[in-house]
C-alpha cells in the first residue's frame, strides 16, 4: 500500500507558506534568516531561526485555557493552508477516520516560563495560566479540536526525531486501516528553557551554524511548524519509506560510528524498495555539533556513499527540535515537486572541510541534479539515540 503526502502547510524562518519558503531556500546569496537576538538569553545575543510576526493570540479567547500558546498559534498558521484540503478530507471519510499524530518537544513551555515568572514577582499565578498548555499532547488533542476529528489523536516527543516519527506513525495509522486520512507533522517554538538546556551543553553558536566545517562551534535554535495531509489517495509526493532505530549508546552524545542512523537508514530504503544508488539526494540532520557531524558523515559514507550530493537546511531554518522532521520533510517536499531542473537545497558554510570526517559530496548554492529527482532521503537524529529517517519519492 503507497502512503502519499497530498498537501502542506509550513511556516519557519524561511517563511510562511509554500512559494515564500521554496524562494528563500534557493536565493542566491548567502542566507539572511534568523534573527541576532537576546530575547531567551538575557545578556547574550544569540542568532536564532525565529519566526517573524506570528500573532500569539491567534488562538480564540473562547478556546480552553490550556490551547492557548505560542505552539498551538503557530500550528493554526500552518493548518491554514493545507484546512480546504483537510475540511473535503474530513467531509469524504467522516471525522471517525482521520487521525492527528504531531510531534513536539516544548508544547506550552514558553506559557509555562511566563507563568513562573509571574509567580515569583507576585505571589500568583497568573489568571489565563493552565497546567495543561504544557502538556506535550496538547498541540495534537488541539488540533483534532479545531478539525472536529474523532480518530486517534496524540503527540510523539523524542526529542529532535519527533515529527519524522510523526509521519512514519501516521503511515502505520493509514498502512494498518486505522485511519483514512492523517494530518501529520511538528510545531516548536522558542523559549529560554530550550535555549539555556543546550547552552548548558555548550552547544549554541552565537553565529549562523557551520555543518561539516572543521570550524563548526555548535547550533542555532529555530522555531516553525510543518503539517502534511496524508492519506491512500494518489498525490505528488509519496511517503516511500521510513526507518526507525535506538542507539542506546549515551544520554545525550551519539554512537560516533552511526551505527544506529545507519539501521535507521538501511530500514528507510527496505521499506521503500530501492537500492542506496536510488537515492538523488540527503537533508543531512546537520547541526553543526562536533558529535552529531562526525556519526552522521560516517553514516552517509557507509550507507550510501560519497557521491550522493547532501546538505543541510539548519542553517536556513534553525534546529526546529521537535519540528525539525517535518519541516525538513517539507523542504523535501518542495524539491520533488515543481522542480524540474533538480535544484537543490544548498548547504550554507564556510568550505573549510573537516579532514576527520568522511569526504561527502556537498551541495553548493546552485547545485542542480539536471533532471526532476526521484527519491530524496531526510535524516532526524535525537538525543538518547533516538533515529528517524524518511525516504520521499515522486508520486
Amino acid at each position: 500500500m503507497t502512503v502519499y503526502l497530498n498537501a502542506i502547510g509550513i511556516r519557519c524562518a524561511l517563511g510562511d507558506g509554500q512559494e515564500a519558503v521554496r524562494a528563500a531556500m534557493w536565493q542566491a546569496g548567502a542566507p539572511t534568516t534568523g534573527e541576532v537576538t537576546d530575547r531567551y538569553s538575557p545578556g547574550r545575543p544569540l542568532l536564532l531561526g525565529t519566526v517573524s510576526e506570528l500573532d500569539d493570540d491567534a488562538v480564540p479567547a473562547h478556546a480552553n485555557p490550556r490551547d492557548r500558546s505560542r505552539n498551538n498559534a503557530l500550528l493554526l498558521d500552518a493548518l491554514a493552508q493545507l484546512r480546504p484540503a483537510v475540511d473535503e478530507a474530513i467531509a469524504r471519510v467522516g471525522p471517525r477516520r482521520v487521525a492527528v499524530v504531531l510531534g513536539t518537544s516544548t508544547s506550552g513551555m514558553r506559557e509555562a516560563e511566563q507563568a513562573v515568572q509571574a509567580l515569583t514577582n507576585a505571589g500568583v499565578l497568573p489568571p489565563g495560566y493552565h497546567y495543561g498548555q504544557q502538556e506535550l499532547g496538547s498541540p495534537a488533542g488541539f488540533l483534532a479540536g479545531v478539525l472536529g476529528t474523532t480518530g486517534p489523536a496524540y503527540t510523539i516527543s523524542t526529542a529532535c526525531s519527533s515529527s519524522a516519527k510523526a509521519l512514519a506513525a501516521g503511515a502505520r495509522l493509514l498502512r494498518h486501516g486505522l485511519a483514512d486520512v492523517v494530518v501529520a507533522g511538528g510545531v516548536d517554538t522558542l523559549c529560554a528553557f530550550t535555549v539555556a538546556g543546550f547552552s548548558s551543553l555548550e552547544s549554541i553558536s552565537p553565529v549562523r551554524c557551520n555543518p561539516l566545517s572543521a570550524n563548526r562551534n555548535g547550533i542555532n535554535i529555530g522555531e516553525g511548524a510543518a503539517l502534511f495531509l496524508m492519506s491512500r489517495e494518489a498525490g505528488p509526493v509519496r511517503l516511500a519509506g521510513w526507518g526507525e532505530s535506538s542507539d542506546a549508546y549515551h544520554m545525550s552524545a551519539p554512537d560516533p560510528q552511526g551505527k544506529g542512523a545507519q539501521l535507521a537508514m538501511r530500514h528507510a530504503l527496505s521499506r521503500a524498495g530501492i537500492e542506496a544508488q536510488a537515492i538523488d539526494y540527503v537533508n543531512l540532520h546537520g547541526t553543526a555539533t562536533p558529535a552529531n557531524d562526525v556519526m552522521e558523515a560516517h553514516a552517509v559514507a557507509a550507507v550510501l556513499g560519497n557521491e550522493v550530493p547532501v546538505s543541510s537546511t539548519k542553517p536556513l531554518t534553525g534546529h526546529t527540535l521537535g519540528a525539525a522532521g517535518a519541516i525538513e520533510a517539507a523542504l523535501m517536499w518542495l524539491t520533488l515537486s515543481g522542480n524540474p531542473r533538480g535544484q537543490l537545497p544548498p548547504h550554507w558554510w564556510d568550505g573549510v572541510a573537516d579532514a576527520a570526517l568522511p569526504p561527502l559530496h556537498v551541495a553548493t548554492p546552485g547545485s542542480t541534479l539536471g533532471r526532476a529527482p526521484r527519491h530524496v532521503m531526510s535524516l532526524s537524529f535525537a538525543f538518547g539515540g533516538s533515529n528517524g529517517v524518511l525516504v520521499l519519492g515522486q508520486g
